[in-house]
């Protein structure tokens, strides 16, 4: 996973406290900026989507 290309969230604040995101083929990967050197979350696509459908709820 180390040759991901991480994005900032359009969420995330200007405080310093990001979300950063990387999508590939096969699931999307989350980490905190903070600690880009800890692995990442990896979630499927079908994850992913129902997170994003449940934060969009909100």
């Amino acid at each position: 996973m180390s040759t991901l290309e991480f994005r900032r969230s359009s969420y995330s604040g200007g405080s310093g406290n990001c979300v950063e995101v990387a999508d590939t083929p096969t699931l999307h990967a989350v980490r905190d900026s903070k600690t880009p050197g800890q692995p990442p979350l990896a979630f499927s696509h079908a994850e992913w989507q129902a997170f994003l459908t449940d934060i969009a709820s909100l």
